[in-house]
C-alpha cells in the first residue's frame, strides 16, 4: 500500500465499506449462532446430557460462526493483499483456539458422564474412587496434550518459526539428548504421575498416613498430590513420594477398618461386666457395621490391667467417632458401677521399724548401768 493512498478519499471509502461488510458478516454469524443454539436448546430440553453438552459448546461456538462469516467474505473485498493475509492469519489462529476450547468442553463432558455413573459419596465407594482417579488423571493428561498440540499448530502458522523448526530437526538427536538430561527430573515426575494413574497406589478420597499426618487424598495431578489433613490443612507432596517412600493407605482394598480402645484398670475389675457393657454400647450404635465387637485383656503390669475394646466400622471416620464414644461410655460405666476398679497405687502402712544400730546402743547402755538397786527402808 502506497503512502499517498492514505490521503485519498476513495481509499477511505473502500476501507470503510470493507470494514462495514466484515462487521455485518461478524454480526450475522453471531445472530445465526444465537438462533441455532436456541433451536437446539428446545429440542434437547428433556435430555440432560445433551443439554449439558450444549452448555459446554455454547461459549466456544459463540465466535465460531462469526469468524466463518468473516472468512467467507474477506477474500471478495477490495483489501490490500498484505492486510488480507494478516486478517486470514489471525482468523486461522482464532480457529485453532476455538477448536481447542471445543475439545476441552468435550473432554469435560466425557469426564462428567463417567463420574456420574459412579457415586463417590456412597459408603462402599472403592470402585467409584478407582474410576474417579483414573478419569481425573486421564483428563489432565489429555488437556496437557491438547494444549501442547494447539501451541504447536499456532507456531506452525508463522513461516519464520516453521523454518526454524525445520532447521532444528537436523540436530534433533543432539537436542533430544540435551533436553533429556536437563528435564530428567521433570520427565521422571510426569512418568510417575502416569504410573500412579495406572497402578493406583492411591486414589481420590483414600485415607492415608503420610509424614505422620492422617488425611484424605483430595487432588491428584501429574506432578503433585494434595492431602487434606484432619484439621483442614493441606499437605502438598510430589507425585514421586507415593512411589519412592512407604506410606499407610487405610482404604487400599476396602474402607472397612478396626478401631481399638485401651483402658487401664485395677486387678479387681470384672472383665465379663466390661464385655457385656461394650456389647450394650456398640450393638445399637448406627456407626457399627455389625462385624467385630470384642473385649480382651491384652497386658498386665505391677499396677494395672490393660483391657482392649475392639470394634469395626465402615470407614475410618466412623471408626474415630465410635472409638471416642466407646471410650467415654466405658469410663462412665466404671465410675458409676466399679469406682474401686479404677487404677490405684497400693502402699502398706505399719509401725515404723526401729533402727538396728540405735537398738544395740540402748542395750549396751542398759547393761553398763547394772541391775536396779533395791530401795532401803
Amino acid at each position: 500500500m502506497n503512502i499517498w493512498r492514505l490521503t485519498d478519499m476513495e481509499f477511505w471509502k473502500e476501507f470503510g465499506a470493507s470494514a462495514l461488510i466484515l462487521a455485518v458478516a461478524f454480526g450475522l454469524g453471531f445472530l445465526f449462532h444465537r438462533i441455532l443454539i436456541g433451536i437446539i436448546g428446545r429440542f434437547v430440553r428433556n435430555k440432560p446430557w445433551t443439554q449439558k453438552g450444549l452448555q459446554y459448546m455454547r461459549k466456544p461456538s459463540r465466535f465460531l460462526f462469526p469468524l466463518l462469516g468473516v472468512n467467507l467474505v474477506a477474500p471478495s473485498l477490495d483489501i490490500p493483499a498484505r492486510l488480507l493475509g494478516i486478517i486470514q492469519h489471525a482468523i486461522v489462529i482464532l480457529f485453532v483456539i476455538i477448536f481447542t476450547y471445543l475439545f476441552v468442553g468435550l473432554i469435560r463432558l466425557l469426564r462428567d458422564y463417567l463420574l456420574s455413573r459412579h457415586d463417590i459419596s456412597a459408603v462402599d465407594n472403592l470402585k467409584a474412587r478407582k474410576v474417579s482417579t483414573q478419569v481425573h488423571m486421564l483428563e489432565k493428561l489429555l488437556l496437557a496434550i491438547l494444549a501442547f498440540a494447539s501451541i504447536s499448530f499456532i507456531l506452525m502458522t508463522f513461516d519464520s518459526i516453521r523454518q526454524i523448526g525445520i532447521s532444528l530437526l537436523a540436530s534433533a538427536g543432539i537436542a533430544g539428548i540435551i533436553i533429556g538430561f536437563a528435564a530428567q527430573k521433570s520427565l521422571g515426575t510426569l512418568l510417575a504421575g502416569i504410573q500412579v494413574a495406572v497402578t493406583q497406589p492411591i486414589r481420590l478420597d483414600d485415607v492415608v498416613i503420610v509424614e505422620g499426618e492422617w488425611g484424605r487424598i483430595e487432588e491428584i495431578s501429574l506432578t503433585y498430590v494434595v492431602v487434606r489433613i484432619w484439621d483442614l490443612r493441606r499437605l502438598v507432596l510430589p507425585i514421586t513420594y507415593f512411589i519412592e517412600k512407604p506410606f499407610q493407605n487405610w482404604t487400599r482394598s476396602s474402607s472397612d477398618i478396626l478401631g481399638s480402645v485401651v483402658i487401664h484398670t485395677d486387678y479387681t475389675v470384672p472383665v465379663d461386666a466390661l464385655r457385656r457393657e461394650l456389647e450394650r454400647i456398640v450393638k445399637p450404635h448406627p456407626l457399627w457395621d455389625g462385624q467385630v465387637c470384642g473385649t480382651h485383656v491384652i497386658n498386665c503390669n505391677a499396677h494395672t490391667l490393660e483391657t482392649r475394646f475392639l470394634v469395626s466400622t465402615r470407614s475410618s471416620g466412623d471408626g474415630w467417632e465410635l472409638r471416642c464414644h466407646v471410650r467415654e461410655k466405658m469410663v462412665e460405666f466404671l465410675q458409676k458401677n466399679y469406682p474401686e476398679s479404677l487404677p490405684k497405687v497400693r502402699a502398706e502402712v505399719g509401725p515404723p521399724a526401729q533402727d538396728k544400730t540405735s537398738q544395740e546402743t540402748a542395750e549396751q547402755q542398759g547393761a553398763s548401768s547394772g541391775p536396779p538397786k533395791e530401795e532401803e527402808n
